[in-house]
């Protein structure tokens, strides 16, 4: 996979507010996560992403329609990989590990670090709480049958980064994967965006994460709000 590219995206306020947010991200290219590694686990939902950055912040929009949802963990840093969830893990390319940043469909959020599954250290509750979401549920109809579509907001301040000293995103090289899965759900599934290989389900294998870049604001992407303002 060529390295991919997380666009600048200029907003209208310094702190922008979430609403924003999801409105520019549903305006921006779609990502399909869509790899099954594992045989045993053969249902897939539907699920896209969308991501940005402003320089101390990424955004972040999932896209899910699955047969049956649930949010049963609610506490931060609870294992929310049991109830409909979404993943992001990112590695600052510095040896120093990874981040794995995980939600489930309404939004709870767990954040650990470290260099492999075993033995993480988590994010401390009053960073991860600095992030704004935003979760939206809807009927949906995936190939003919009931299903229930879900969309998931996120502006994830650098701040949240906790083991690393980031000042900006912007030029900064990193690794990335993203994931969907649901531990505990009637038909467990685990999906990948990179291609990744291993004998049983394991979404923490640095190895496959693809390399990207976050972008300077040389190349900016300009919300409908900031287009307007600029235009007076």
């Amino acid at each position: 996979m060529a390295q991919f590219n997380i666009p600048f995206l200029l907003m209208a306020n310094d702190t922008p507010e979430i609403e924003q947010v999801t409105s520019a991200l549903d305006q921006m290219e779609k990502y399909q996560i869509e790899i099954a590694p594992w045989p045993d686990f053969s249902y897939q939902p539907d699920v896209a992403f969308t991501i940005a950055h402003d320089g101390g912040n990424i955004f972040l929009k999932y896209y899910v329609e699955e047969k049956s949802v649930t949010a049963i963990y609610r506490e931060t840093n609870g294992p929310v990989y049991k109830d409909s969830c979404v993943e992001f893990f990112i590695d600052f390319s510095d040896e120093r590990g990874y981040y794995n940043i995980e939600f489930n469909c309404a939004g709870s959020c767990h954040i650990g670090f470290g260099n492999e599954k075993e033995g993480r250290l988590q994010v401390p509750r009053e960073f991860i709480e600095k992030i704004k979401y935003q979760a939206l549920f809807k009927a949906g109809g995936l190939s003919n049958f009931p299903a229930i579509k879900w969309e998931l907001s996120l502006i994830i301040p650098v701040e949240v980064f906790y083991y690393h000293r980031i000042d900006s995103l912007k030029n900064r090289l990193c690794r990335i994967n993203f994931y969907k899965c649901g531990d505990e759900l009637p038909q467990p599934h685990y999906l990948s965006w990179a291609f990744m290989i291993s004998a049983a389900p394991n979404f923490h294998l640095p190895e496959f994460f693809a390399e990207a870049q976050f972008a300077d604001d040389q190349n900016i992407l300009l919300t409908k709000e900031k287009y307007v303002e600029d235009s007076i």
